[in-house]
């Protein structure tokens, strides 16, 4: 997920609670979508795809799987668009509203895109299809839940299905080994260890955590896996979800951001992050300028792509008392929607259904990505995609897959990228970013009526 961005204004909070229009009734109405559909039988067909996958190694499996559905599928050609997440974020809703746009795009989760789209009456429900190729036997219900909206798009988390992510997503500690056998450490088994382990790679002369800002969303990661160290489950589904009167306005929050400034600090991480854009702060990590990366497990591939996987582990940010459950940031992958009244729309479900078949996963394993339908027993012991791949199922078995924050409002990541940067930049103080960042949350859920 990356990078830099194009603002488009944004719905108001009142613009989402109205719910669809006219479109968005008839697709709330049930059954497949309006007619108008054509199949590669018809004819030619041009099938375009917005997707998120633009680093090399991402692209080349999506690259292999368009040309198995186009063999698969004479008359069709697939207009193939590939943008980086903020790119994405920032064009796909225009994009979708036009009628010459994508059929089938990547959305991001949440109630600031795909809840503003399914209002707005440009996405599909996919709950048909979801039920002819089975798909919902591919997710668990937590994750079905979190690419499910009220046809009014005020809700998420019920509802239709929206959305269908082909990878999981989940963010944790990269850590480079040969760095960690210096040091004579072990795996951390609590987070003291592991801020025994970054003060110790300090002290080593090393980059604790190569880290960069730029855009902001990065910091939401990092501050979220500090966060689940001190909140559990019913806190955080209550709070993404809108209901039982939950609150930002914590003694956990506000501890959590206390120690997101200690670590800024204290110089764990890069020097001058907070001008570094995401896709420059990885390759450091990558090239052994720093100790560890935290973030997610997408960027997997790509270091798996630079033919030095051998060299990193990766591990989950560990509890405060070893052995205890704890919540991380994780998901999935942007959701595959096709766009309400696309004349390709039955198509575009077939093409969503190569992306999550086993084909599909057989090629992502070999990226070391792990896709949902991936299967641990094909996971190389000792590997950077076996870390990956138990880490993903111990957070299935443990029920402790979190969310990301920014889901939580139409208006919370903006609100939660800028008042990170003033955090981290010094600018408030944890009381005071808990207070901004609650005044987003209380202004929604006024709104609401929740």
């Amino acid at each position: 997920m990356s990078h830099r961005t194009r603002r488009l204004p944004s719905l108001s909070r009142r613009d989402v609670l109205r719910g669809a229009g006219a479109i968005g009734a008839a697709a709330a109405a049930g059954g497949l979508p309006r007619a108008g559909r054509r199949t590669a039988a018809q004819g030619e067909v041009t099938l375009k795809v917005w997707d998120s996958y633009a680093r090399d190694a991402e692209s080349g499996v999506i690259d292999t799987l368009n040309e198995e559905f186009q063999a698969s599928h004479p008359g069709v050609s697939i207009e193939r668009v590939a943008r980086r997440f903020d790119d994405l974020k920032a064009t796909a809703r225009l994009a979708l509203s036009s009628d010459d746009g994508p059929d089938v795009c990547q959305i991001n989760q949440g109630l600031s895109d795909m809840g503003v789209m399914v209002a707005g009456g440009i996405l599909t429900d996919l709950t048909p299809y979801a039920t002819r190729y089975g798909w919902n036997q591919k997710l668990s219900a937590g994750v079905i839940a979190r690419n499910s909206f009220t046809p009014d798009g005020a809700n998420l988390g019920e509802g239709s299905l929206f959305g269908m992510p082909v990878t999981a997503e989940f963010v944790g500690v990269y850590y480079n080994k040969e760095k960690l056998a210096a040091l004579g450490a072990e795996l951390p088994a609590t987070f003291a260890d592991l801020e025994a382990l970054l003060k110790g790679f300090q002290e080593a002369g090393e980059v604790p955590i190569a880290f960069g800002n730029a855009e902001g969303w990065p910091a939401i990661h990092t501050y979220g896996e500090i966060q689940n160290l001190y909140v559990d489950r019913t806190y955080i589904d209550n709070f993404i979800y809108g209901r039982g009167g939950a609150s930002f306005a914590t003694p956990e929050n506000e501890r959590a951001a206390a120690k997101l400034r200690e670590w800024t600090e204290a110089g764990y991480f890069s020097p001058d992050f907070s001008g570094i854009d995401y896709d420059t702060s990885w390759p450091p990590f990558a090239d052994g300028q720093a100790a560890t990366l935290i973030t997610g497990s997408w960027i997997s591939g790509e270091l798996y792509g630079r033919g030095v996987e051998d060299r990193f582990g990766f591990f989950l940010t560990p509890p405060e008392m070893a052995g205890t459950p704890k919540l991380s940031v994780a998901g999935t992958s942007m959701g595959y929607a096709i766009r309400n009244g696309s004349p390709n729309a039955d198509l575009g479900a077939e093409y969503i259904d190569s992306m999550v078949s086993a084909r599909a996963a057989e090629l992502w394993a070999e990226a070391e990505t792990v896709h949902i339908g991936v299967d641990p027993t094909k996971a190389e012991p000792g590997t950077l995609y076996a870390d990956m791949v138990a880490a993903w199922t111990r957070l299935n078995e443990t029920d402790t897959v979190g969310h990301y924050l920014d889901w939580a409002t139409p208006t919370f990541y903006d609100t939660l990228t800028a008042s990170l940067q003033e955090l981290l930049g010094m600018a408030v103080e944890p009381a005071q970013f808990v207070e901004q960042v609650e005044a987003d949350y209380a202004a929604y859920l006024a709104e609401k009526g929740a």
